[in-house]
């Protein structure tokens, strides 16, 4: 998300085909929604795509329907999107499809005032609870925000980290798992590199744990925790690389 410091606004841009469903949601939030501030709109997923080059929002409100592209298409090529994505359509049947991809709310067509509010109020929920995760002073250790305050993690005791959503399900040895409101990517810059490897966009994976490698019918490592984690195909050249590197392959 933006850099924004503000935790009661959000930035956000709106993109769908329709001019009367573009003109309409951005008066609605004008009129009801004192917290956003629109920072353009786009009739199409190319030019949304530049819109978020551009600006960087906080939030985009997505349609789904539009020709040659649709907003699934839009975010597939976001491998680590830093925004959080509102679906508005008048389509209620790809609701589970939103919520495979991490969409933070789906809205139905026409807009529901009250609705809306309920949406925007989540979307400042999560920005607000998204705190950075930090590493402290010995680098084999890090914080991780937790209810109670935070958490301090042995890096060497985590096993693999799942993305799920705008959270990542850290996997560690004793099993006593974490969920933390951080992006995938936020651990992947963080974690030594030379342990830990991007096997997909939702896998982070630490090195030290893979027990099995398979290329039959795709690519796949099980780790020691029984998990089969998906090697993307652009990826298993590098793994195959780095793992010889890890190892002692004979």
């Amino acid at each position: 998300m933006s850099s924004q410091s503000d935790l009661t606004k959000l930035t956000v841009i709106i993109v769908d085909d329709e001019l009367y469903g573009r003109e309409n949601l951005k008066k609605i939030i004008e009129t009801y929604c004192l917290e956003i501030e629109i920072l353009g709109c786009a009739d199409s997923v190319v030019n949304a795509k530049e819109l978020v080059r551009i600006h960087k929002p906080d939030v985009v409100f997505l349609d789904i329907n539009m020709p040659v592209l649709d907003g699934f298409d839009f975010l597939d090529d976001y491998e680590n999107r830093n925004f959080l994505v509102v679906f508005v359509t008048a389509h209620e049947e790809f609701g589970i499809k939103a919520v495979k991809v991490g969409a933070a709310d789906y809205l139905l067509k026409p807009i529901n005032i009250k609705e809306l509010k309920q949406t925007v109020n989540k979307l400042l929920m999560i920005k607000q609870k998204t705190v950075k995760v930090e590493t402290i002073p010995e680098v084999d250790k890090l914080v991780l925000p937790a209810s109670h305050g935070f958490e301090v993690l042995v890096i060497e005791n985590i096993i693999r980290l799942e993305a799920e959503g705008c959270y990542t399900k850290v996997v560690v040895k004793d099993g006593k798992n974490k969920i933390v409101s951080r992006t995938l990517k936020d651990f992947e810059d963080i974690l030594p590199k030379d342990f830990f490897f991007r096997t997909h966009k939702s896998h982070l994976i630490n090195l030290k744990y893979i027990k099995d490698y398979s290329n039959i019918s795709g690519n796949f490592i099980t780790m020691t925790d029984g998990s089969r984690i998906e090697i993307s195909r652009r990826k298993t050249p590098e793994f195959i690389r780095k793992i010889k590197s890890f190892l002692h392959v004979v």
